[in-house]
């Protein structure tokens, strides 16, 4: 078994972080946005365990994976075959599962013991950050019959985890309209997306909790037509501000077809953010892009 490198904090906590994770094609390409995922899982302390919040396990229940062998699960359509055939075989590890359950109390959680898996808000993200898929990967859903303060109290709740070796990941876009993306607007943003996601880092930087209050935001209803891309970035602003409410960094930044924002935070971790340059992959072929899941 590989030997945990040193934490970079002086605290001993494991950092956090929420990715912009875009279009699916990001697993297969290399352009700014994937290469800060992997300086990430580079930078990082060796995990005993990764638990993510992805866009993509979007649910009317609070539940997290507890099988042994997660299978890779290709939740979208009109993509190439050969994003198909990517598998990220990561260990699950069930035991987590009771942890969670444990340090979240009184708040419900149940066990997943053999519906859902490693969806691609996770493993895009993952095949970039930690290509050898050896570290244990457990998912938490996140529960739609639920208010944005839920989930940042839940994120918060989850802040034990970070002592015990867990990297805790959050996988959506805080700007996410797929009605309105432009294919021609390769690395551009709206006005709209832009003042939301302007706005939204100043609030994830300087008072991460009132992440919540941006369903008041003017752009609030073009930047997100549906909450489950946004909701995660709410569970990085929990653990945030059970940490004092600092130490979170603009990990990388920018804007796909329009209206995604691919912005990422880390908690706990700093980073050079790359330069500037193409960011956005190769597009879906076939489906359009309201149907694609992306």
């Amino acid at each position: 078994m590989d030997t945990a490198r040193p934490s970079p904090n002086d605290d001993g906590l494991m950092p956090a972080a929420f990715f912009g994770h875009g279009n699916p094609m990001n697993a297969l390409e290399t352009n700014r946005y994937t290469s800060a995922w992997r300086a990430f899982g580079a930078a990082v302390p060796r995990p005993r365990a990764i638990l993510v919040v992805s866009a993509h396990w979007y649910v009317n229940a609070t539940a997290v994976t507890a099988m042994p062998r997660p299978r890779t699960i290709h939740d979208f359509y009109g993509f190439p075959r050969e994003l198909f055939d990517v598998q990220y075989p990561a260990p699950g590890l069930p035991e987590l599962a009771e942890e969670v359950s444990d340090i979240v109390k009184p708040t419900w959680v149940g066990a997943d013991v053999d519906s859902w898996g490693i969806d691609h808000g996770t493993w895009s993200v993952l095949v970039h950050a930690f290509p050898d898929a050896s570290i244990p990967v457990v998912q938490l859903a996140i529960n739609a019959d639920k208010d944005f303060g839920y989930h940042v109290d839940l994120g918060a709740r989850l802040a034990p985890l970070r002592q015990r070796g867990v990297l805790i990941v959050a996988s959506g876009n805080v700007v996410h309209n797929l009605a309105g993306m432009d294919w021609g607007l390769v690395d551009g943003g709206y006005d709209w997306a832009q003042r939301f996601d302007a706005d939204a880092k100043e609030r994830m930087l300087t008072d991460p909790t009132e992440m919540a209050t941006l369903d008041g935001h003017r752009d609030y209803r073009h930047a997100v037509p549906t909450p489950d891309h946004f909701i995660p970035s709410l569970y990085l602003a929990g653990l945030a501000g059970a940490a004092g409410g600092s130490g979170t960094d603009v990990l990388v930044d920018g804007f796909a077809y329009g209206s995604l924002s691919m912005t990422a935070y880390t908690l706990g971790l700093r980073l050079p953010e790359p330069p500037a340059g193409p960011g956005s992959p190769r597009q879906a072929t076939d489906a359009p892009p309201t149907a694609s899941n992306i």
